[in-house]
């Protein structure tokens, strides 16, 4: 039967309010945390938010259990935007009742959701253990994706969830790697949390303590890249811990379904993937390059070396973690950090920024053009994967960077009319829409962003999001044929 048109919108507050269910599951963590460590105002933080979202999630949740969903593509849409907003505004309860104003909040709870990993707080040091501990749970969730983990931990949503996943999933192609869209969320998960405590053990073998490998790894496998030190990585000044951690950035940009397919025996699959071998490349070169440059700086190669890969895939992933001041270092190898900021990780991962395939489609697109000028007859496709690519892929591909250079353009115009220099208002548009968290000048190591205007936090916030979901998914919100019947 067709639903009512007056009816839909109940419904999908009652799927949305269900999807947000997993939110008292995670904070459960953080208030134990804070009961043990008698942080006796943070307990109060944690459970009036629990509280409510846990009772409002379980009442959706038994008045959808026996009703049929068949989600549309622009039913998802909505969703997941929603999910993301009304995530970030509850995940900023904890920070305002700390201490906080409101603007900040809720930018802290969406550079977390977001994995942006930008930050107001200046002393990371004073926040209580929960608050510390939530801000890693968050990231950690926010990088596999809040509709990804709530497909898999929600069955009444089987139905139509591939709607859900292509709305949050990031690349201009979006797959099941199984028929099941709930077990291939439950596949990513489980790949996403074997990773995690593999980096959470090697973390404790470089010496780190439980409390601080935990939220390093779990904000390093979001590429979220925020520590619970002041000085970050910094302050263990440890070349096996720099090591471990550009692995694993490295590791968390990579598309999470070709670790199922690892998994599989599928290693053919892996080997002649595009992006990959694209993504392997460019870091591969900008750290050598950078190297190149840092020698005379450091009178080390190892040195060098260790440095530049650590930052290389710091930004290429968006993790935008630093462990020393790269601003400090020749223009030239900055210029590289500052191109890398245009490219981000592979689709399908929990990078953000442009993503790897976008610019391997647009390149081989460019060599097409080129032979067609020399061959007015030839017909020319391109090929990923080792399959010809569809045209309609290089379309999508094309608008996306329109969209995206767009906004931030427009983000670095707003930012320098509120008093911010020219350069530093573009690096911290790059840093926002691409969810790195760091950038140059304003927004370089050291600082933060809490210099910004409070209504430039908010566009910040909306931004970061939009940088999170694809674009698309939340500016087809704004667009009069979306809301067409």
């Amino acid at each position: 039967m067709r639903q009512n048109r007056f009816k839909k919108p109940f419904i999908l507050i009652r799927v949305l309010a269900a999807l947000l269910g997993f939110i008292p599951v995670i904070m459960l963590f953080p208030l134990i945390m804070a009961v043990m460590s008698g942080e006796k105002t943070m307990v109060r933080a944690f459970s009036v938010p629990m509280i409510i979202v846990a009772f409002a999630s379980t009442v959706c949740f038994i008045s959808l259990r026996k009703k049929k969903l068949n989600l549309t593509s622009k039913d998802g849409f909505l969703l997941v935007f929603a999910s993301w907003v009304l995530a970030s505004f509850i995940g900023a309860i904890p920070f305002m009742l700390w201490g906080l104003g409101f603007t900040d909040s809720f930018f802290e709870s969406a550079c977390t959701f977001a994995t942006t990993g930008g930050t107001t707080i200046t002393d990371v040091e004073a926040l209580p253990k929960s608050l510390l501990l939530w801000r890693s749970i968050a990231h950690w969730f926010g990088g596999i994706g809040i509709i990804l983990v709530s497909v898999a931990l929600l069955p009444i949503l089987g139905v139509g969830g591939f709607q859900l996943i292509k709305a949050e999933e990031t690349g201009p192609a979006k797959e099941k790697i199984t028929p099941k869209v709930t077990m291939s969320a439950k596949l990513l998960l489980m790949s996403y949390s074997i990773l995690t405590v593999t980096l959470f053990t090697l973390y404790l073998f470089g010496g780190m303590e439980w409390f601080e490998a935990l939220c390093h790894s779990l904000t390093t496998m979001a590429t979220g890249g925020v520590s619970i030190k002041n000085s970050g990585l910094t302050a263990y000044n440890s070349g096996f811990i720099d090591g471990v951690t550009t692995i694993f950035f490295l590791l968390a940009g990579i598309n999470f379904s070709l670790y199922y397919r690892a998994l599989s025996g599928k290693f053919r699959e892996i080997i002649s993937n595009t992006e990959i071998r694209v993504y392997i490349g460019i870091f591969i070169i900008a750290s050598l390059a950078v190297t190149g440059f840092l020698v005379p700086v450091y009178n080390s190669v190892f040195t060098a070396f260790r440095f530049a890969s650590f930052h290389c895939a710091s930004i290429l992933s968006t993790a935008g973690s630093a462990v020393v001041n790269y601003e400090l270092w020749p223009s030239s190898a900055k210029m590289i950090l500052f191109i890398l900021m245009f490219i981000g990780g592979c689709s399908g991962s929990t990078a953000g920024g442009i993503k790897v395939i976008r610019h391997a489609v647009l390149w081989k697109q460019m060599q097409n053009d080129m032979r067609r000028i020399i061959y007015p007859q030839g017909v020319f496709s391109i090929q990923i994967n080792k399959r010809v690519g569809r045209k309609d892929i290089v379309y999508s591909t094309a608008g996306f960077l329109f969209m995206y250079l767009s906004v931030v353009g427009i983000v670095t115009v707003i930012t320098a009319m509120s008093g911010i220099d020219l350069f530093s208002s573009l690096s911290a548009a790059l840093s926002i829409t691409g969810n790195i968290g760091i950038g140059f000048g304003a927004v370089g190591p050291g600082n933060n962003y809490s210099l910004f205007a409070d209504h430039i936090k908010w566009i910040f916030s909306f931004v970061m999001i939009a940088g999170r979901l694809e674009m698309w998914t939340v500016f087809l919100l704004f667009t009069k044929e979306y809301w067409r019947r």
